[in-house]
């Protein structure tokens, strides 16, 4: 009997959160094994947490185990881009030195600062505040990675997810980013021919009412099963389809 289909899939922490916490990337109940075993086949997963469409980027040209994974790929699975449309008071490359500040009482007051900033900052500014990434670089950077597998692959199948719902007080419940970046990717998969799996009517109920991880953002096994589902049987039509 030949193996299943080999899902690579290059996804944010939703991937690999689930209701209590971060799970090893094996766990079967995660959405990724999920979704492999509607097509019977199995997943690779390589994922980050707060990964946006560029932190993916990065690790595609940085990180060999993902070539690795490349090498045996029936389909590719981008579920990032979602974390991209969260708010961002302060600029991400600047969040992101936080972390590497010394001395460690500073890291820390700097650290408490900016989760006492972020959520009231969002509420303030609304739909006009700034987000993790903006929709046309988080398309244009899922754009490269759809490129980089179809170069090393052609023809392979590319699915791509829309960002999901969160009620997350740490950024203030806002979420007014989001249907920019649905916007902009809908037409991005439009144009490239990658079909999209739009996890919000899946886990809207789900999240908002507080039956997933307590940080409002992350899944319960609930909605790690729906997703897998709707992302296996996407990657099933697209398997087909290339015959």
């Amino acid at each position: 009997m030949s193996p299943g289909p080999v899902l690579v899939v290059i996804a944010d922490s939703l991937s690999f959160h689930g209701p209590d916490r971060a799970e090893p990337a094996d766990e079967p109940r995660l959405w990724p094994h999920v979704a492999a075993s509607v097509v019977d086949g199995r997943a690779e997963l390589h994922a980050g947490l707060g990964w946006t469409a560029r932190h993916a980027w990065r690790a595609m040209v940085g990180d060999p185990r993902i070539w690795a994974s490349l090498r045996h790929a029936d389909a590719v699975v981008l579920g990032v881009g979602g974390m991209d449309t969260l708010p961002s008071p302060v600029p991400t490359a600047l969040r992101e030195t936080i972390p590497a500040l010394r001395p460690a009482p500073l890291r820390r007051a700097v650290r408490d600062a900016h989760g006492w900033l972020t959520p009231r900052a969002a509420r303030l500014l609304g739909a006009a505040g700034p987000v993790a990434l903006p929709p046309g670089e988080t398309v244009r950077h899922l754009e490269r990675l759809r490129v980089a597998v179809t170069t090393l692959i052609p023809g392979l199948p590319v699915v791509g997810m829309l960002p999901a719902v969160h009620r997350a007080p740490a950024y203030g419940g806002v979420h007014a980013g989001r249907e920019r970046h649905v916007a902009a990717l809908t037409a991005w998969a439009s144009r490239r021919g990658v079909a999209l799996v739009d996890p919000a009517p899946l886990v809207a109920d789900h999240v908002l009412r507080g039956h997933g991880n307590p940080d409002g953002i992350h899944w319960g096994w609930a909605a790690h099963a729906a997703v897998g589902d709707a992302v296996g049987r996407t990657v099933e039509k697209a398997l087909a389809d290339r015959g």
